[in-house]
């Protein structure tokens, strides 16, 4: 009788060692699947993904996105990457947080929130440029890549031709009146 005891345990636990529950297997290849996509972004992500370029002449900024349509995840990333350059650009953020705590002696619970909303309202992105792209595959998606500068100074040509062109407006359009307070 105490063998019998003795081994019904040992029985049980190895009979639940050996259950083949068909949806917990599925939902173990499933968290591990997604697990190895997870492992493989970070491992193909190119290093000025991790480490963004720092320059004297430039800002620098990465984005990164999936999708099922190449050219989507392309278009996200470079949204991403162009969200961040705007914020260091000028933009501004706000933040408020709540959280409430009850305490007792046997046990503590918490309810928090926070809410954190970015603006980034008329920053001229003239003359940025995609200065890197990468695009590997993940699972049945598209994971994109993409590092982009905005040169500063001297270096955004673009930005310059634009406010010479502007000037030149405002130039054409104050001349005549210059004029006419001349021969006044």
């Amino acid at each position: 009788m105490k063998k019998t005891l003795l081994l019904l345990p040992i029985v049980a636990v190895l009979a639940a060692c050996g259950t083949t529950d068909v949806y917990q297997k599925r939902a173990d290849n499933e968290r591990k699947s997604q697990e190895r996509y997870v492992e493989r972004t970070i491992d193909q992500a190119p290093k000025w993904m991790i480490v963004t370029p720092i320059s004297n002449s430039a800002v620098y900024a990465a984005g990164t996105s999936a999708s099922g349509d190449y050219s989507m995840a392309f278009q996200k990333a470079k949204a991403d990457a162009y969200g961040k350059i705007c914020m260091t650009a000028g933009g501004t953020a706000s933040q408020n947080t709540k959280i409430y705590k009850a305490d007792t002696a046997q046990a503590s619970t918490e309810v928090s929130e926070m809410v954190i909303r970015t603006q980034c309202k008329e920053v001229d992105l003239t003359g940025v440029e995609i200065s890197e792209r990468k695009i590997i595959a993940e699972g049945a998606r598209y994971r994109a890549y993409v590092l982009v500068a905005l040169p500063t100074g001297d270096a955004n040509i673009l930005r310059k031709a634009k406010e010479q062109a502007k000037l030149n407006e405002i130039t054409a359009r104050r001349a005549p009146e210059a004029f006419k307070e001349l021969d006044r």
